[in-house]
C-alpha cells in the first residue's frame, strides 16, 4: 500500500478507503455478512481479482473479517467487525451525498 506523505488524516483514509470499491464493499457489509459471490452480485462490474484483493485489504485493516465453515463445499463468508462498524457514518455521508448529486443531476 502507498505510504503517507502529508501526515494528514484524510489521507491515510483515503489510503485505504479511496480505491474504486472498498467502500462500497464495505457499505454492503453493513448490512450483515455475505459470501464471496453476494457481493459479486452486487457489485457486478468488479472482476473476482479485484473483489479478492480489496478484501484482503480491509481483512489486513481489521475491517472485515472472513471466516471459513468447515463444510463440503466449503463455505466464506464475510463481515465486518467492530472496527469495520466504524465506516457506518462515513457511508451514510456518502450515501447522503450522493442523492443529493443525483437530484441535483436531475432538476438541471
Amino acid at each position: 500500500m502507498k505510504e503517507n506523505v502529508s501526515g494528514c488524516s484524510v489521507e491515510e483514509a483515503m489510503r485505504l478507503l479511496g480505491g474504486r470499491w472498498r467502500l462500497l464493499l464495505a457499505s454492503f457489509l453493513l448490512d450483515g455478512p455475505k459470501r464471496f459471490n453476494e457481493l459479486r452480485r452486487h457489485v457486478p462490474n468488479i472482476s473476482q481479482r479485484m473483489l479478492t484483493l480489496d478484501l484482503r485489504a480491509l481483512e489486513e485493516a481489521g475491517l472485515v473479517k472472513r471466516t471459513v465453515y468447515p463444510e463440503v463445499p466449503v463455505k466464506v463468508e464475510y463481515s465486518l467487525t467492530v472496527e469495520g462498524e466504524r465506516l457506518r457514518k462515513i457511508v451514510s455521508v456518502l450515501q447522503e451525498f450522493g442523492l443529493w448529486l443525483k437530484d441535483r443531476k436531475t432538476a438541471t
